[in-house]
């Protein structure tokens, strides 16, 4: 049985995630890979009543995380290669901005346990990419434009993937070739 190849893609809103994931997930299907792609639940958390961004809670951002793990999971039935937009550390990243930017606190056994999860779960990927926020190139139409927080979760999304997976790759705007290119090679095993 051969293990299916996990490829994530983290970071704030706005910062080209999505739009790096589908033209990936373009290029491997044209490559003739079977390819699942696994997108963020913060929607879904909000329809489901749990409060996101900015006044993320320890119960909010648990939810995402275990939902992460079940959309990985399930897509590993099937697929060669999974391209996930918004790894489970994310949340966890998105979590400790709201904390800052809102002046809350949680009970550090709590928030110590989201983290080992996190630890734990970040060694199923095989490649990860992080964003970091370019303050030229504008919030995309109907997302939140709250830029203090945008800001705060690209600093604290950052912290967390350096913390828990230093060999991450940092992908921006003026790299995204490159990193498609290192992406395709995981991909294919090359």
């Amino acid at each position: 049985m051969t293990r299916t190849v996990k490829i994530a893609v983290a970071g704030t809103h706005s910062t080209g995630k999505t739009t790096f994931m589908e033209e990936l997930k373009r290029r491997m299907i044209n490559a003739g890979l079977n390819v699942a792609y696994v997108h963020d639940s913060a929607a879904e958390a909000r329809a489901a009543g749990f409060p996101i961004l900015r006044c993320h809670t320890f119960e909010s951002t648990a939810w995402l995380i275990a939902q992460a793990i079940r959309l990985e999971t399930v897509a590993a039935l099937e697929a060669a290669v999974i391209l996930i937009d918004r790894p489970v550390p994310d949340a966890f990243g998105y979590l400790i901005a709201a904390l800052r930017t809102t002046g809350r606190s949680i009970d550090q056994d709590r928030l110590s346990r989201l983290e080992g999860i996190c630890e734990a779960w970040v060694k199923e990927y095989d490649l990860i990419f992080v964003t970091r926020l370019d303050k030229n190139i504008p919030i995309g139409q109907g997302r939140d434009d709250d830029n203090v927080f945008r800001a705060a979760a690209d600093e604290a999304v950052a912290e967390v993937f350096m913390k828990l997976a230093p060999e991450h790759q940092v992908l921006t705007s003026a790299n995204s070739g490159q990193s498609m290119e290192l992406a395709m090679r995981f991909a294919s095993g090359k």
